[in-house]
């Protein structure tokens, strides 16, 4: 079979019919065509902020889509929650230029998910090693430094391992359903000294306050401004620049408002804080947080306990709460293994990082059963 890579500059190229025939049976969001289209067009994700698209498309001779990869031509490290900086500051002090990169990612979302998206009727092996082999002919194209893929699945990243790729390991906290049928079923399976601590947390959070989960219609462009509020009031303050424009939540909000799950706060009636999370086929994705008042265990409250309800009453295997965090750990939230996968055409600049990635991958590792030994609130059986 004959088949076509070609490169694209902005997602629209390829189209939502035939991006979503590869993302869509994946049910991640995040690769969504409705996603991925909101941060191009509401100017969050663009070359004026870092985030070049370079997506590639695979095609038979009929012109079928068969396999279609995020991919961006990257002028920093921002907004990837992967960080090579260090890596970056060594080369160019020795002279070397690390920017611009290639990343095979979601902007600004640091969940795993498919990097290498195939059409059901193709097979997937072979649509993930012609899209490999293209994104690393791109590098040589370009002339740019490095392929990163990040946060992809274990299976990817076995394979890109498999492939010559440079594997590295971090750990994110992950609340996993071991088939509970209620929130107290999931309190009853941890100490008792958390059981008291997780209900008095939730006592005070909710002290006062009107908590509602809102998704599909109860969602309003009303809720999106409060919600914006919070989420600038949150970037300032975390790190000086927040990335998405309030365009891209009117966006989703429009297009995708099944698949979000806004958890607000309303004191007498006005919102003081909310938490956004997005939902898939077996988890739920929390990403944005944001409060104009403080209000003690809010933060708990919102992110983490009314996820794990959201989650039980769904059905959902997980919920994922994003980046960092040692603190849900204590909220049942546990260690777990993320991955990224990178491609270093400078062999100096390579054999440093596989060195350093030696001795990174079995500390991470270590972390993680550390942590989960020492740490897990789950009883003992």
């Amino acid at each position: 079979m004959s088949v076509t890579l070609t490169v694209h500059d902005g997602i629209a190229d390829i189209g939502a019919a035939a991006w979503d025939a590869c993302a869509g049976p994946t049910g991640d969001p995040f690769v969504s065509y409705d996603f991925l289209h909101a941060c191009e067009a509401s100017g969050s994700a663009t070359p004026a902020t870092g985030w070049a698209p370079r997506h590639l498309a695979l095609r038979n001779e009929t012109g079928t889509v068969l396999g279609v990869m995020p991919l961006y031509l990257k002028g920093d490290s921002q907004g990837e929650y992967v960080f090579d900086h260090s890596w970056a500051d060594a080369f160019e002090r020795a002279g070397g230029r690390y920017y611009p990169k290639l990343l095979g990612a979601v902007p600004f979302t640091p969940a795993t998910g498919p990097r290498f998206l195939s059409h059901s009727d193709a097979d997937a092996t072979t649509v993930r090693e012609a899209l490999l082999q293209g994104a690393l002919a791109l590098v040589e194209r370009l002339g740019v430094s490095s392929l990163h893929v990040n946060f992809p699945t274990g299976a990817d990243w076995r394979a890109m391992g498999a492939a010559g790729l440079l594997q590295r390991q971090d750990m994110q906290f992950i609340w996993r359903n071991a088939g509970y049928a209620t929130f107290d079923d999931f309190l009853a399976a941890l100490s008792s000294n958390r059981r008291k601590t997780i209900r008095r947390e939730r006592r005070e959070a909710a002290a006062g306050l009107d908590i509602r989960v809102l998704t599909g219609a109860d969602l309003t462009e009303a809720h999106w401004d409060a919600f914006f509020a919070f989420y600038l009031d949150t970037g300032s303050r975390k790190w000086g620049r927040p990335y998405l424009t309030r365009d891209f939540f009117s966006r989703i909000g429009s297009t995708m408002a099944d698949r979000i799950a806004l958890v607000m706060a309303f004191r007498d009636g006005q919102p003081i804080a909310g938490a956004l999370n997005l939902i898939g086929r077996d988890a739920l994705y929390g990403r944005q947080w944001g409060a104009l008042e403080e209000v003690p265990f809010l933060h708990f409250e919102l992110c983490y306990y009314q996820a794990i309800e959201f989650a039980i009453s769904r059905g959902l295997a997980r919920v994922e709460a994003g980046a960092q965090g040692e603190h849900k750990i204590a909220r049942g939230y546990l260690p777990s293994p993320v991955w990224s996968a990178h491609h270093i055409v400078h062999p100096g600049l390579r054999e440093a990082v596989a060195h350093y990635l030696e001795g990174e991958r079995p500390a991470v590792a270590a972390g993680i059963a550390e942590l989960t030994a020492d740490q897990s609130p789950y009883r003992s059986v």
